[in-house]
């Protein structure tokens, strides 16, 4: 799901201290860089402005975490009552996520929050997912779902909903000196789904094991060039960027970070180079970052086929929405789960510990998610695409 990228505080490190220099040269440079059009859509969501019911609901799901920050989602409201859900083919991942698993898993976060926010207005939702079949190695032109609008007091709103603008994938450095209860685990598996299974562990020796297959899936995907440029194709380095562009992983947002990207000490090119000093800093933030999980948590499903993944996602929106409700951050660590060549033994790896399975068969059981809990600071939310730019009739 959205990136785990270092921390945007720590990130100031990768550049080295002659960055302080430059820095120090800039005080007049911005009081505040915040992306404020980037994330004026989590100040609209529900606005009475939304005067359409289907509008409004849209609003909230385009909050839903997704990989990379992609918002792969398109919705056609041409007819009366009901929305189309289809996935924006030009918004994949296809080296990190050949076969669209995961941007499934995001659009299957955005359904169960369209249903979460619907149900809020007092709205019940019907969700056919796949009307018109569901696609087989790769998706197509043919609808997610097909979502049909219930009339007013027809649903109760979901407690969780109470945390849609609080939630957050917390990619950050946790306080290793507080231990996860087992009763907020516990109190996470209770709002997973029947179709969806969840398992958990903040137990040391296993914590310590997942911290480094973790540590060493994220090695494999920025070493290996191709998966690496993916991401790095997809940085918006400052204000403007995130502005222009608020998708993918946004980096900056301060006056320090954009004037570094202004200065020519804070670019892709540093951040695509393995040799660099920034690159070998980042991988030792990251080291850090993920060394720093308290517990971990998967969710995994019977098969794999494309209603398991969509279920899966709406799990995991369910997951991170109790986590938020708890004080926990949670931070999606997909790397080890993703179906690239490089990839394969420690896919095999995590499956074989976690399922005691190998993972390759679609027919078998398959880990959907997996992420890495503990206590963190509170941070920004993440830039959005107005919800007026993601539908068409």
């Amino acid at each position: 799901m959205e990136l785990a990228m270092t921390s945007r505080r720590r990130f100031l490190k990768i550049v080295g201290s002659s960055a302080l220099i430059i820095a120090g040269g800039v005080g007049g440079f911005a009081l505040t860089r915040t992306p404020t059009d980037a994330l004026a859509p989590w100040a609209r969501a529900g606005s009475a402005d939304y005067t359409d019911p289907r509008v409004r609901a849209l609003s909230y799901a385009i909050l839903s975490p997704n990989p990379h920050n992609r918002q792969p989602w398109q919705v056609d409201l041409g007819e009366a009552d009901t929305a189309i859900l289809s996935c924006d083919l030009d918004r994949l991942l296809p080296h990190t996520d050949p076969f669209e698993r995961q941007i499934l898993i995001g659009l299957g976060c955005f359904l169960d929050m369209l249903r979460m926010a619907a149900a809020q207005d007092g709205r019940s939702v019907e969700i056919a997912p796949f009307p018109d079949g569901a696609p087989d190695h790769h998706l197509d032109t043919r609808a997610i779902a097909r979502i049909r609008f219930g009339a007013p007091g027809s649903a109760t709103a979901d407690p969780l909903f109470a945390q849609v603008l609080k939630r957050r994938s917390l990619k950050e450095p946790y306080d290793t000196s507080r231990p996860i209860p087992v009763s907020a685990f516990e109190q996470i598996a209770s709002v997973v789904p029947a179709n969806v299974a969840v398992d958990f562990s903040g137990e040391p020796a296993k914590r310590d094991m997942l911290r480094d297959l973790t540590w060493q899936a994220h090695l494999v995907e920025v070493t290996t060039h191709r998966t690496n440029m993916e991401s790095v194709d997809l940085m918006r380095i400052g204000k403007a960027e995130i502005n222009a562009n608020p998708d993918g992983i946004d980096i900056g947002g301060t006056a320090f970070l954009d004037a570094l990207a202004l200065a020519g000490v804070l670019t892709r090119e540093q951040l695509a180079d393995p040799n660099s000093v920034g690159f070998k800093q980042g991988l030792d933030m990251y080291h850090a970052l993920m060394h720093s999980a308290m517990g971990h948590l998967w969710l995994h499903t019977k098969g794999n086929s494309r209603f398991d993944q969509l279920n899966a996602g709406a799990a995991w929106l369910r997951v991170n929405m109790k986590a938020t409700e708890l004080g926990l951050g949670i931070h999606p660590l997909s790397q080890s789960l993703q179906e690239y060549e490089e990839m394969k033994p420690l896919y095999q790896e995590v499956h074989e510990k976690l399922l005691g399975t190998s993972g390759e068969d679609n027919s078998g059981a398959r880990i959907q998610m997996l992420g890495r809990l503990g206590y963190g600071p509170t941070i920004r939310p993440g830039p959005r695409w107005p919800v007026e730019t993601r539908i068409h009739s």
